[in-house]
């Protein structure tokens, strides 16, 4: 394969990847969400999919991926070849020991498989941030710290600490798992040009931040052991369907489901509506339509178009595809058709 110039990626050259968020389903149960997972990401390994994302989220009646880890464990255990990782594991939850020992303990049970993606927001509402954080007036203001530890315990640079011998993670300590930081906003991205690793933003919900986060990150990267150039990962939700009609509709759940969050009262995801009107005010509207604005919602020559056009602005390394779509098989009918066009 020819070298790619920044002026002609092509989408059939890059790579696609899933970020799953485990939603769980009006009518039904967190143990349905598991099995509709493990069963796309099954069908993502086979369509060559490059990897697959679970993200940590607290207090969400729609989101059951908030043991994260252990959930990267289940899906790794029922693949075989496919990258399995989190997008993200919000640090600031965590002590950055636990971290290194859990995705130590899935590296030695999946090596060579795992991505360590890091984010440091709370990944939900301030009361359960409270609720899970050591010390309920971090912010997230600490993350450099918080990941230098991590990475000392990954990859230590001494044998003693300066008080005798050192905190060790076993297992993770001399393990190679590579880790991104996410983001949303622009502190991540700097933080991973300064330090030389691979980012991933969250253009799902946070458009307006994708070119300004993606410029910082370019203009701030130092080569590292990691990486010699930057290595940009670009998320983006995609409904694909037959027809536009249908993937529209398909994708008021989406919608109902970020309304539900505008309103403060979160709840299961949602079955699609025909219209959403009469449903959401004017202004809930523009909220949502403003965090919603880069989805790609259409039939096949849509998506495709879409898609060029998105790795046309970001020149990305890498798609990342979040696919909030209700019904199991429209959902993995969507992420067909977006391998299939692709590879066109």
């Amino acid at each position: 394969m020819a070298k790619q110039t920044e002026r002609n990626k092509q989408l059939r050259y890059i790579p696609l990847s899933v970020l799953d968020l485990v939603p769980v389903l009006e009518g039904g149960t967190p143990a349905d969400s598991f099995r509709n997972t493990l069963d796309l990401a099954r069908h993502a390994e086979k369509w060559g999919y490059n990897r697959y994302w679970l993200a940590e989220h607290h207090n969400m009646p729609g989101i059951a991926s908030s043991a994260t880890s252990v959930v990267i464990g289940y899906v790794a255990a029922g693949t075989s070849t496919i990258r399995v990782g989190s997008g993200g594991i919000m640090l600031p939850n965590h002590a950055p020991l636990v971290v290194a020992e859990q995705f130590g303990t899935l590296e030695s049970m999946f090596p060579g498989r795992i991505d360590l993606g890091l984010g440091r927001a709370p990944g939900t509402d301030h009361l359960t941030a409270r609720a899970l954080r050591r010390d309920s007036k971090s912010g997230g203001e600490d993350f450099p710290e918080q990941l230098a530890e991590l990475r000392e315990y990954l990859n230590p640079t001494s044998t003693e600490g300066s008080d005798g011998p050192r905190v060790r993670a076993v297992p993770g300590e001399g393990m190679n798992i590579p880790i991104w930081l996410l983001g949303s906003s622009l502190y991540n991205a700097q933080l991973a040009g300064l330090l030389g690793l691979p980012f991933a933003f969250a253009g799902q919900f946070s458009p307006d931040n994708i070119l300004p986060a993606l410029r910082l990150y370019r203009s701030a990267f130092r080569p590292s052991e990691v990486l010699e150039e930057p290595y940009a990962m670009v998320g983006v939700n995609v409904i694909a369907a037959d027809d536009d009609e249908t993937a529209k509709r398909l994708a008021t759940s989406q919608q109902l489901n970020f309304l539900s969050l505008v309103r403060g009262r979160p709840q299961k995801f949602q079955p699609p509506v025909e219209s959403m009107e009469g449903i959401w005010a004017d202004y809930e509207k523009a909220s949502i339509d403003a965090q919603l604005r880069a989805s790609i919602i259409g039939s096949p020559a849509v998506v495709k178009e879409k898609l060029q056009e998105l790795l046309d602005a970001t020149q990305a390394d890498e798609i990342i595809i979040n696919g909030a779509i209700y019904d199991h098989q429209a959902r993995l009918r969507s992420f067909e058709i977006v391998k299939q066009v692709a590879a066109e």
